[in-house]
């Protein structure tokens, strides 16, 4: 009978645990997760004579008001100030031409926009374009 070689099973995990390690951390860093967290609470208007979106600058801010009137960023409600705050440090780090897109519910109040563009306004950015459907869709 032939004897059973314990090398073989033997060897050092030590390479491959740092492996997949790293693997994970690559793919967590790399992902864009603001692409796969829009706010499906959302309900976007209805503009059939728009311009359909081909292409997204990378440097695209979205920006929510819900039906309640309340601001987010990727699913984090902020205030009005809090969002200044941030629209000011991306002009001083990628200039005044970001371009933002605000996804405003159907049933919200034009005040709660009117919020958005006014901080818009003070951080002097004007590239501003509203998110809407093409076609209603069919339910």
């Amino acid at each position: 009978m032939r004897e059973r070689s314990e090398d073989a099973l033997n060897g050092n995990l030590t390479a491959m645990i740092d492996v997949v390690f790293q693997l994970i951390i690559f793919f967590v860093c790399t992902s864009n997760l603001q692409d796969s967290a829009p706010n499906t609470e959302i309900a976007l208007p209805v503009a059939p004579h728009g311009e359909v979106v081909t292409q997204k600058d990378p440097r695209e801010i979205n920006i929510d008001v819900d039906a309640r009137g309340n601001i987010s960023i990727v699913r984090t409600k902020i205030s009005q100030s809090l969002l200044l705050g941030i629209l000011k440090k991306a002009v001083a780090e990628f200039g005044n031409d970001i371009p933002l897109i605000v996804r405003a519910d159907a049933e919200s109040e034009h005040t709660a926009v009117k919020k958005v563009l006014d901080a818009c306004s003070s951080a002097g950015l004007y590239r501003i374009e509203f998110a809407a459907f093409k076609e209603k869709a069919e339910k």
